[in-house]
């Protein structure tokens, strides 16, 4: 199997750009987590080439800044990966694929393996249009005992509780358990203002079976995404009104919006789907 390693993605083990490169800014992170992913939003997605999203990043820049994770990385990209749970049957997957109108999916999220900087839980729902997404910050070694429905013990950081709580109840009404990680390059900006916008470039997706309770980039058995292969997933994404510079943008580049997951699509990709859903194989 491929290792599905890229010149960016080798700072997992190199350190390039590890949290101690930034001691400062991982000091400045309050220990009351600021969610900043937009928790309540509409979402819409894209997939467009690599010049394509070039010049978007150019015509969003009056409008919008690079949000704080770019605005640390030379690059201005920086790395996200996600462990996501499911069923034995791939209930969330099948969900998504299926297009059911409410759904949810269940994820672990880091963005470095160092093990001292904080993972996500998160709850990812749809209702129809709208995404609601809760999530509260753990440590690396807590995973094995919240997966395994264990609560915590006191902590010298601040927890949502109630984010926590849900997403053990959410776990455990489906059994679900670790199926796939799925890694990626991100590149976003963001607006502020009341009527928050986000805009994000996420580059050079790769996902990796595994039924083990670890957030990780690095390792072996990582494989690149054929469906995304030399493209570029455009996300927008909006709390109030939809700006009408976003539909300028929208309608000037030629912008077609399609139903992308990264999760379902990696699902269907892998081996899984031929064991725990053969009857989805097809689609």
């Amino acid at each position: 199997m491929s290792d599905g390693k890229s010149p960016q993605l080798n700072y997992i083990q190199n350190a390039e750009i590890s949290p101690r490169k930034n001691k400062a800014e991982v000091n400045k992170i309050p220990q009351k987590y600021v969610d900043r992913t937009l928790g309540c939003r509409h979402e819409i997605k894209y997939i467009i080439s690599e010049s394509k999203a070039q010049a978007l990043a150019r015509f969003v820049h009056p409008y919008l800044q690079p949000d704080r994770y770019s605005k640390l990385q030379p690059s201005g990209s920086y790395p996200i990966v996600s462990l996501y749970l499911d069923s034995d049957n791939l209930q969330l997957a099948r969900e998504t694929m299926t297009g059911k109108a409410n759904r949810y999916k269940l994820r672990i999220r880091g963005y470095t393996d160092e093990p001292e900087y904080p993972l996500f839980l998160e709850i990812k729902r749809r209702v129809n249009t709208v995404i609601i997404k809760s999530r509260s910050r753990i440590m690396h070694d807590n995973i094995e005992n919240l997966l395994s429905g264990m609560s915590l013990p006191p902590q010298n950081y601040t927890i949502d509780e109630e984010a926590l709580k849900q997403f053990q109840f959410y776990m455990k009404n489906i059994n679900a358990r670790p199926m796939i990680l799925i890694r990626y390059m991100r590149q976003a900006f963001e607006s502020s203002l009341e009527n928050r916008v986000r805009v994000t470039f996420d580059r050079e997706l790769c996902y990796k079976v595994t039924q083990t309770p670890e957030v990780k980039f690095g390792g072996t058995g990582w494989q690149h995404h054929s469906y995304t292969m030399g493209n570029v997933i455009l996300e927008i994404k909006f709390t109030a009104r939809y700006p009408g510079w976003l539909n300028q943008m929208v309608k000037a580049f030629d912008l077609r919006q399609e139903s992308v997951s990264k999760y379902a699509t990696s699902i269907k990709q892998s081996y899984l789907l031929r064991f725990c859903a053969p009857q989805l194989g097809g689609q």
